[in-house]
Parts: structure tokens; sequence; C-alpha cells
């Protein structure tokens, strides 16, 4: 056989292989909609049951005629389906969402969104109804300029409520991650400490933090992104950060000082994490990826 013609057919084969790989590698993401007013800026559960899992999302939008918050499900194996919410015609709508989570409670169905200039929304959700009421705005404590919020977390840890967020830092700024205690008879935060954070991957143009959330002993996960505009390349890793604890009534904060990428993509920009419990359950991301759309996946979870 000549040396050409089994060329040919080596990268026909080839080409066959990296087309199945890439088909395999997609199914484990999964759509959920396509074009830049779909990014997902923060995710937080709803509920789990049997086989699915009912998620709240915000979108980073600024224009009027856009929508700041869907609830997205998702049934076994299939993609997610996707509910926009109308924001309360007597509530100005909210500029540039980028976090979001929800109130540690029995009815798990209140949720605080933070804007990128540290404006916070309580919000009830009526899932049934699928509408959404704001119980109250106010503002992170202790903004200052050039601050640029994409990371809110709450917990419950020994009796306290405490709020974690971040500034999200850019290329050799790091990002500062701030904690505090959360009263939510008054809707205030005392700030009660801060630290700077840098990631080793992704680099360049690297957001070192773009999503937060902390588990019910402490373990504080964070996300990270890059991208080089609209249509990308992206990059992203999910982090274990540090551990959040009370000693003698105050909020102490353990960084991890060798930060190891327990998750990384090399083709979406996460923006959105949240800690699901149980066998089908794990690290859920998703992503804002600009002019391509969101997607989530689920890290550890089954596929």
């Amino acid at each position: 056989m000549p040396r050409f013609l089994k060329l040919i057919i080596n990268i026909v084969i080839l080409g066959t292989l990296l087309l199945i790989s890439v088909q395999v590698w997609a199914q484990d993401w999964r759509p959920v909609r396509g074009g830049i007013p779909f990014g997902i800026g923060g995710i937080a559960l709803i509920q789990q049951q049997s086989n699915t899992l009912d998620f709240l999302i915000v979108h980073d939008n600024k224009q009027k005629n856009q929508g700041r918050l869907a609830i997205i499900s998702i049934k076994g194996k299939n993609q997610p389906e996707y509910f926009p919410l109308n924001w309360p015609s007597n509530i100005e709508l909210p500029i540039d969402l980028e976090a979001l989570t929800s109130v540690p409670e029995k009815t798990k169905s209140s949720f605080i969104a933070i804007s990128s200039s540290g404006k916070a929304y309580y919000i009830r959700l009526e899932p049934a109804k699928k509408t959404i009421l704001v119980l109250k705005e106010f503002n992170l404590p202790g903004i200052i300029q050039g601050n640029n919020f994409e990371a809110f977390g709450l917990q419950n840890l020994d009796g306290k409520l405490v709020a974690i967020w971040g500034h999200r830092g850019e290329g050799e700024q790091p990002a500062t991650i701030f904690w505090g205690v959360f009263d939510l008879a008054k809707y205030q935060i005392t700030l009660t400490g801060s630290a700077n954070l840098k990631v080793p991957f992704p680099s360049g143009n690297v957001r070192h933090i773009s999503d937060i959330k902390v588990d019910p002993v402490g373990i504080v996960y964070i996300t990270s992104a890059s991208d080089a505009g609209d249509d990308g390349p992206f990059q992203s890793a999910v982090y274990i950060a540090g551990y959040l604890g009370l000693r003698d009534q105050k909020i102490t904060w353990r960084q991890n000082p060798q930060l190891v990428p327990f998750y990384r993509s090399y083709y979406h920009k996460i923006e959105g994490i949240e800690l699901v419990p149980g066998a089908e359950g794990g690290v859920v991301v998703g992503t804002d990826d600009e002019n391509l759309g969101s997607y989530v996946y689920i890290v550890g979870g089954t596929s």
C-alpha cells in the first residue's frame, strides 16, 4: 500500500476517534441556553428529588428586556429545562447579578443574589408559581472603589450564620475573600476579616475567584476562570481554598497554602458553583460562556 494512502487512512481513523471523544466529552456538559443573555453568574439548589435537581440561577444582564433569574430543572440524564422568572415590577431591575446562595433554613425558598457592585437582594421564591418576591435590598459591608464581586456564600457554623464573599481580582491583582456574621433580622452583615488569594490556574487574564461556597463543616470551595473574549477560549478550575471556623466565638480563616485544582476545564468559563449532597449530587458548576451561552456540569456526579 502506498505510503500516501496509508497516511490518508490514518488521518481518517484519527479524525473519527477524535470526533467520538469530543462527542463523549460533550455529553458530560449539559447546555442550558445559547447566547450572551443566558450566561450563569451564580447557581443555588432549590430542591433535589429522587431523579431531579432544581436550581435557581442568575444572569449578569444589564438591559431592561433581559432576564435576571431563572429556574433550571435536571431530570435524570436529560438536558436541563429552563424556566425564566420575572423580576417584580415594583423593584428596580438589578444590574450585573454575579452570585447567588440559598439561605440555610428548612423551607429552602430564600436566596440572596449579589451584583458586581456589592448590592444584595434577599429573595423569596415560590417554585410552584415560578414567581419571586424581593424582601430586602442592602449592601455588602466595607465596599471600596474598584471592588468587583462575583462570589457569595452562606452557612450555619456552630450556631452562627456566616457569610463569605469575594472580590474577583484579575491577572496580577489578587482576589480578596471577605467573611463576617449575617444578622438576618436586621439584614446586616458584620465584616470580621479578609484575605488575598491568587490561583495557579488559569493564568493570564484570570479572575482568581468567580464564585464561592462553604459546606456545613466550613470547607470553602472556589471557582476561577479566564477568557480571551466573547468567543473564548475559556479556562476554569475548582479549588478547596481553605477553612472557616469559630474560635472563642470569633470567625477564623485558614487558607490553603498550596492550592490544588481538583477539576479544570479548557473549554468553559465557570462562574457558578453549588454543593449538592447525596448519590445524585456532586459539585455542580454553571458557566457564562458569553456568545456560546451557558452549560452545567456535575463534578463527581452521575453523567
